[in-house]
């Protein structure tokens, strides 16, 4: 299968890399990535070949969150749009969540919003001490909704609540003490720690790393179908609301919004 904005490259021992291939836009995310890496999951946990995945981004960022254009289009939608493309996003980040391999986060860059999200789904991230990581959605009057059972399960509700809903930037050191990465290395020692990382998986039988996997899903955050539903639900609310049409308006203006001060 081709893709346009993600690359997949297999190793001879069958560490397989997907790459967010949108370097110029720093990896932000857009409807055809969202429905690229949805089937690249699906191909990926049927794969016979794939024993780690490896998720990173090209150039110097990692996920950026979402696509100027693609907010724009949001910002004019009707709910029933917005939903629709809620639920496409929701749907990704359960793929990449539920994908029946182990998922290795190489954070190579900044991670914010969505970004964020795709640091949770994954069952260890290891990030360059230059990476920063931000849930900015509040900056626009907006809430973290569709990664929110993700960054929550990862985090807790405790270390969520503290970067959760102030939208600060915060530093890859305070990422791994909030848990959200399991290491911080230098950027010219991040392609070694995730070979460190992922080594250790060639020793480990894959269908019982596959079921070790899917045993921790059960037994930790359930993550349903009506579990999504809420959040879409918030989200698409919360996009009615006078806040978020100043916040997105003020963005896009490049001007503060009302209540900065």
């Amino acid at each position: 299968m081709s893709y346009s904005t993600i690359r997949i490259s297999t190793g001879a021992k069958g560490i397989t890399t997907l790459s967010l291939a949108r370097p110029q836009k720093h990896n932000a995310l857009n409807a055809e990535m969202i429905a690229e890496l949805t089937r690249a999951a699906a191909e990926l946990g049927a794969a016979s070949d794939v024993r780690v995945v490896v998720l990173t981004g090209e150039g110097e960022s990692f996920c950026a969150g979402g696509d100027l254009d693609w907010m724009r289009s949001q910002f004019k939608a009707t709910r029933e749009e917005r939903i629709q493309e809620a639920r496409a996003l929701a749907n990704m980040l359960r793929a990449l969540n539920d994908l029946p391999k182990p998922v290795i986060a190489a954070v190579n860059g900044a991670a914010y919003g969505g970004g964020v999200g795709m640091v949770a789904v994954a069952d260890n991230a290891i990030a360059s001490s230059t990476a920063k990581f931000g849930l900015t959605e509040t900056r626009l009057g907006l809430i973290p909704a569709t990664i929110s059972p993700y960054v929550t399960a990862r985090l807790g509700e405790g270390a969520t609540r503290r970067v959760f809903m102030s939208a600060r930037i915060f530093g890859a050191d305070e990422a791994e003490r909030l848990g959200l990465v399991g290491a911080v290395v230098a950027p010219d020692q991040l392609q070694s720690g995730i070979d460190t990382e992922t080594r250790a998986y060639l020793a480990a039988a894959p269908a019982a790393v596959t079921a070790a996997k899917r045993l921790a899903r059960k037994l930790t955050n359930r993550i349903d179908d009506t579990v999504i539903d809420d959040t879409i639900r918030h989200l698409a609310d919360t996009w009615e609301t006078p806040e978020a049409q100043e916040g997105i308006s003020a963005f896009f203006e490049k001007r503060k919004p009302g209540w900065v001060t």
